[in-house]
């Protein structure tokens, strides 16, 4: 069975899926970490790859950038192939002076202005969170691997290019520790479907201190955040 953006059949997808926002970043863990490789998506070059890692299946898949496609690629994983637990692995923009280039985020929470809840479900607060049973988990799997892991509410935007300032204070009301763009919307799939979803961001720019990375970086250099994803997913 495939859907209008998934050609994967029953059973070519993990329970569990790592989820970069680049299929570019999907493939490079695919072929750098994973064995026994096989491709189940391309359509709109949204790469999805099911492997094994230290003997178990996994599967890596792109989510694009912002809600309305993560919300599609998540709900479809959830609903349609049995996936029951999805770690978003992204990139973030940070807010705070300590949270530094590369450091390794958990999203305790997810802020947004979207409309994107009250839409799919009637939820009209403005913050969701993750499942806690898989963020306790990657804290521990953090811990055990002896590699820093910061915290914090994260900020999902709609917008990049922000005009108005206004914007900012419902970051601020929300002690928002970085930004990205894709976390709420996985959040509430998941809620919704009864589900489990975590978000691991690392820190590839700085509104504070104007630091960024390149995008070969950005798809290649995430390690540290990649190895505690897969570490954790191994043990659902």
């Amino acid at each position: 069975m495939s859907t209008p953006h998934n050609m994967a059949n029953i059973g070519d997808i993990a329970k569990v899926v790592l989820m970069p926002g680049d299929p570019l970043r999907a493939k490079y863990i695919a072929e750098t970490y994973l064995d026994d490789v096989v491709q189940f998506n391309n359509v709109r070059n949204m790469f999805g790859y099911t492997g094994t890692y230290k003997g178990k299946k996994v599967s890596v898949m792109g989510s694009g950038m912002g809600m309305p496609s993560i919300g599609i690629y998540s709900f479809e994983l959830f609903s349609q192939y049995g996936v029951e637990a999805i770690i978003r692995i992204g990139s973030a923009g940070s807010y705070r002076e300590d949270y530094e280039i590369y450091d390794v985020v958990l999203a305790s929470g997810a802020y947004s202005e979207s409309n994107y809840a009250k839409v799919l479900t009637g939820n009209e607060a403005s913050i969701t969170y993750p499942s806690a049973e898989l963020n306790d988990l990657i804290k521990a799997t953090a811990e055990e691997l002896d590699l820093d892991l910061k915290e914090g509410v994260i900020h999902s935007s709609d917008i990049f290019y922000h005009i108005d300032e206004a914007y900012k204070k419902g970051i601020e009301d929300n002690n928002c520790v970085a930004v990205e763009m894709e976390s709420f919307a996985l959040f509430e799939n998941a809620k919704a479907l009864n589900k489990k979803a975590a978000c691991l961001l690392t820190i590839s720019d700085s509104l504070v201190t104007h630091e960024e990375t390149t995008a070969e970086e950005r798809q290649t250099s995430f390690n540290k955040m990649i190895t505690i994803a897969l570490e954790s997913a191994i043990k659902l």
